[in-house]
């Protein structure tokens, strides 16, 4: 494109232009102020912590590096070079203005000092435990949607409040027999929600239930609900933890309307429900 020149002799870019440009003839090529020693440094911390304001915000690091690259690139000198070949390399650019502040690969681990690895290194420990934070944060919020009052993370596993009610009576002896659960009194249609994940191994009469469904956990336990006025599930049908499977009745051998929750272990011993209840997080 030809150029035009100004009043004073000056060449001017804009052909429209009318104030005069002003041009320093220094001889050799101009170049920008080195950059402050931890500019890289600087640029990688920058980029934790936009990283991690991405976890929060529920996105992905991979967006966040990607992000942080373009950023950085956009620093980069460009030179202006005439009839350059078409797979002209970096080190076309190293007589460029700016050229000597050519930044390494800003998603290079090793072109960073030991300080700023250490940065990059810390930052993906917090994407992991922000992704973690958020998957658990998830299968509680799963379990919740189906109207249990409450869930609670154990290991690997949600557990949730089986049944909104009074605790009216206790594992052990009671009237000269053996209680082998725990009784949980409501109105007759109060919802009974699946303890944790399983499968429904039994769902149908029960001598002394009435009507019963018998849960098997995934880590082998089974969780058993007596006196219910009605099923939702089937046998086979495998649920997840804070689903509706059943609801308070007053059926078989009963005084009132409750809920008789029994957990029995992997080898089909009756357990205590309660010290097992409340290191899952639930207390009556």
């Amino acid at each position: 494109m030809a150029r035009h020149r100004s009043p004073s002799g000056a060449q001017a870019d804009d052909p429209g232009r009318t104030t005069p440009l002003r041009v320093v003839d220094v001889p050799g090529v101009h170049r920008l102020p080195a950059p402050p020693a931890a500019s890289v440094r600087g640029r990688a911390t920058v980029a934790a912590v936009a990283a991690g304001a991405v976890v929060a915000g529920g996105q992905t690091a991979a967006t966040t590096f990607f992000d942080s690259a373009h950023a950085v690139a956009a620093l980069q000198p460009v030179a202006q070079v005439k009839d350059a070949p078409a797979d002209a390399t970096t080190a076309s650019l190293e007589g460029a203005i700016g050229g000597d502040q050519l930044l390494p690969d800003p998603l290079a681990v090793d072109a960073l000092d030991p300080a700023s690895q250490v940065d990059v290194q810390n930052l993906a420990k917090a994407v992991d435990i922000g992704r973690e934070l958020a998957q658990q944060a998830a299968k509680v919020e799963a379990a919740l949607a189906g109207g249990a009052p409450e869930a609670f993370l154990y290991g690997e596993s949600v557990y949730v409040m089986p049944a909104v009610g009074h605790l009216t009576s206790l594992f052990g002896s009671r009237w000269g027999t053996s209680h082998q659960g725990i009784d949980i009194a409501g109105p007759i249609g109060t919802p009974i929600y699946a303890l944790t994940d399983g499968v429904v191994e039994e769902a149908g009469p029960a001598t002394g239930f009435g009507l019963w469904v018998v849960l098997r956990h995934t880590d082998g336990t089974q969780s058993v609900y007596g006196h219910v006025n009605r099923m939702f599930v089937d046998e086979g049908e495998r649920v997840k933890a804070g689903e509706k499977i059943a609801e308070i009745g007053n059926r078989g051998y009963s005084t009132g309307p409750h809920l008789h929750l029994e957990i029995w272990s992997a080898d089909g011993t009756k357990i205590n429900p309660s010290p097992w209840l409340r290191k899952r997080g639930i207390e009556y």
